[in-house]
This record gives C-alpha cells, structure tokens and sequence, in this order.
C-alpha cells in the first residue's frame, strides 16, 4: 500500500519522517539510498549525472524543476522525472516538500510566486501520483486521507471557506444538502434515493460525486493545506532572529529555476527572424491601432479601447510577446516575480492613454481601475497584488475581426496589417524590422565615422 505521506506529506505519517530525521544539517550530503531509487525507477531515463538528485537538497529543486518544465516546456520529456511517481521515494519526497514549504515561507510567504508554484505543484504531483495506482488502492488512499483531513461526517459548506475563498474549489462542484456537503454514498443514498425518478440512485451518486469528486476535494484540501503551513512559516519566521543559511540559499535556488524556465522555455521562436523575446517596449512598432488608442479616445469606445484592447495588448507586447507561437497559458508572476515591470512600466503607459481621453477615463470612471486589474488576471481588486492573481485570467489581446467588429474606429490599416490577424502579431513583426533597420542606420553611421 502506497504512503499516505506520498500523497498528503502534511500527514501525521508525514510529519513522523520528519520529525525523525531531526535537524535539516545533513539535507545537503549525497544520499546513496536517494540516488539509488532515482536510477532505479522503473521509467526513468537519465541522459547524464545532472538528472539524478544527490540529496534532499537536490531532490527539492527537481520537484519545483519538474512542475517548471512541465508547465512551460513543449518538449518536457516526463520520463527525466519519473522518480517523482516512485513510491519507494516517500521518505525523501516529504523531507524535501518540508524543505521547500520552509523555504519559501522563510523568505517569500504565502502570497509570492514561489509559494504558488510550489502549491500548484503538490497538487499536480498528487494527480499524478494518483494516476499510477490501481483502482482500488486509489480509492483506498482518498478514502483514507479525506477521513483524515474532514473533522466529521456531516461537513457544513463553511467548513470549505477557505477554499472556495482562494478559488481552489467552487461550490457549484459540490452537492449540498440542508447547508451540508455529501461525499459519502451511504450518506447520498439516503438522503436523495427517495428523490430520484428514473435512475438508479447509486448510478446518480457515480455521476455527481463518485471517485472525482472525492479526489476533487482531498487534492484541493491539501493544496490549501499546503498554503497555510507556508503562512505559518512565514510567521513564525518574522519572530526569529536569523533564519537557517539553507533554507535561504534553498530559497534562492527556487527562484533561480523559476525564472531559468521562463528564460529558457517560454520564449518562442518567431517567424520574423529569430525569437520573440520579452523586452522593452518600442512605440515605433506598434500598429495603428494601438498607436489611436495611446492618443487619446473620445467618449464613445474610450472605456472598451483602454480596458479591453489596449490592456492585453501592452502588457502582453511587455511581458509575453510569445503568447500565441507558444500557446502555454501563464500568469503575470510567471515572466514578472515582482510585479515591479506592471507597476513601472505597464501601467503607467496604460493610464497615459486613460488621461488622454476625453474626457480622462480614471476621472470620470474610477471603477475602471478595477476592471483593468481583471483584465491581467488580479481579479477585481483595486490594486494587482499576488495574492490576488489567478482570481480572474490575464486576457490575450484581441484579434484584427473582433477589433474590427467591436471597435471599428480604431482600424485604419496599412501594409503590414494586412499579412496579420492580430495587432501582437503586428509588433513582433514589426520590433523585427524596426531593430533591423535601426541596426542598418548604426552601420552607415560607423561608415561615416570612418
């Protein structure tokens, strides 16, 4: 039977490990039993030693690796990480979740980047984890762990407010009943077999809750888990005079991969002589469109063409240029941790445009600012703050059609428009040509020099 440390290491069979091993001094020295379940794993491939972590430390890192790649990496191969999905790595994969739960807390808190990815991927690891048992030892484990994790047998929907709170599980994936959530078949039988017509009641339990559901709620519950105990290390830590250089420089570590993912897996190659890389903007490649909308806008399609159009297109022009030659979803936090580009660069040039409306947008509709925080995914908030991020989606920009169909005001093409459906499409061709150009002018200017 497979842990239940492996899947929930927040576990009371989780914290026991820990709680053995004893201080994290050795979690740096190479572990001969670590590496040797790694090499071992039944699909593992290692194509050289780098592959194989040596200590807790190590093993830490491929975790927070793995997620990275896999989010961010079209040619993510799985089987550089099977370890992970090993079950003989329990005691090692809680130490290093500990670690990293630590870490983060230490240095970040529970409303960075960090702690994000690190929560997503415990429960996309539990996913998978899950994935590779039999039937019947899958739902022995939930079974299990979920007894653990519920207080009782009648949970009232308040009992979940935290995580309908951070969005990780909404109510209308629940069954309720009298204020209460059903997950137990006994408890769905007899509660709504007098009330189904038709069907048979177990079929409507399989089809309403079952094994998905169940799963459902005990992924999401340690994910949340995951984020509190962060918290709590975060607190703990404001309290302390010094905290541990390893789990400091664990700390660094973890930002070190995250942004060697984005750096090196989520700039996609263009088409327009090489790849289209996040950098500075250029106003000199931005199409017409945007180019009417940085003027200023009368009243008529001001509120639609600063929220709606230009908000995509800048911060997407900034931050993701990639995003359709790509095609891997991301956050803001993703390309920037800070938010420092969104506040420094991205929003004032939106509120530029604002304050040249006529009249100014902000002024004579301040709510505005809200739905323009939607809009980069920071859900309706006045500010964007990463604790908020996810609560809405970052919007991609809007195509030539919908421009032409929404705003039409704004569509005055010239040449280039016409081999491009979408205005980002527009810049990353352009940024090309106006870089080779501006490369040319520098060449003939040297000549001159000489």
């Amino acid at each position: 039977m497979v842990s239940v440390a492996f899947i929930n290491p927040l576990s009371d069979e989780g914290k026991m490990i820990v709680r053995e091993l004893g201080e994290f001094d050795g979690v740096l020295s190479e572990n001969d039993d670590l590496m040797s379940i790694v090499t071992e794993s039944r699909s593992q491939e290692i194509s050289d030693d780098s592959f194989i972590p040596r200590s807790y430390f190590d093993l830490a890192l491929k975790r927070i690796e793995w997620y990275a790649k896999k989010k961010n990496d079209r040619n993510f191969d799985h089987k550089q990480y099977d370890f992970l999905f090993n079950p003989d790595i329990n005691k090692f994969d809680v130490i290093a979740f500990f670690l990293l739960c630590q870490a983060i807390g230490v240095k970040y808190g529970p409303n960075s980047r960090e702690s994000r990815v690190l929560v997503e991927s415990q429960g996309k690891l539990i996913e998978n984890r899950l994935g590779k048992l039999s039937k019947i030892e899958r739902n022995v484990l939930v079974t299990n762990i979920l007894n653990s994790l519920l207080s009782s047998a009648h949970i009232k929907w308040t009992f979940f407010e935290d995580l309908i709170s951070s969005k990780k599980l909404k109510l209308h994936e629940l069954i309720l009943d009298s204020g209460e959530i059903i997950l137990d078949k006994d408890d769905f039988l007899e509660r709504f077999s007098h009330k189904i017509q038709g069907r048979k009641p177990e079929k409507m339990y399989e089809a309403l809750i079952g094994d998905r559901i169940k799963e459902l709620v005990m992924i999401k519950m340690v994910m949340q888990n995951t984020e509190n105990y962060i918290r709590q290390v975060g607190e703990r830590s404001n309290r302390e005079i010094e905290p541990n250089p390893i789990l400091l420089e664990l700390a660094d570590k973890i930002s070190e991969v995250l942004l060697a993912s984005v750096q090196t897996f989520g700039q996609g190659s263009g088409g327009y002589g090489g790849s289209v890389k996040a950098s500075a903007l250029n106003p000199k490649a931005f199409p017409p469109c945007v180019k009417k909308v940085m003027e200023g806008m009368k009243s008529g399609g001001r509120n639609d063409a600063i929220i709606m159009f230009l908000t995509p297109f800048i911060s997407y022009a900034r931050l993701y240029p990639a995003v359709f030659s790509e095609n891997i979803t991301k956050q803001i936090s993703d390309v920037d941790p800070t938010l420092s580009i969104i506040q420094n660069e991205i929003l004032p040039l939106i509120f530029g445009a604002a304050e040249r409306c006529s009249p100014p947008l902000f002024e004579d509709q301040p709510q505005d600012k809200v739905n323009l925080n939607a809009k980069l995914g920071f859900g309706m908030h006045q500010n964007p703050e990463l604790k908020n991020e996810g609560e809405t989606t970052w919007y991609t920009p809007m195509s030539c059609e919908k421009v032409k169909i929404h705003l039409p005001s704004l569509c005055k093409p010239d040449e280039t428009c016409k081999k491009i459906g979408n205005p980002l499409s527009y810049y990353n061709r352009k940024i090309w040509v106006v870089k080779k150009e501006s490369k040319a002018e520098s060449a003939v200017e040297e000549d001159i020099k000489d």
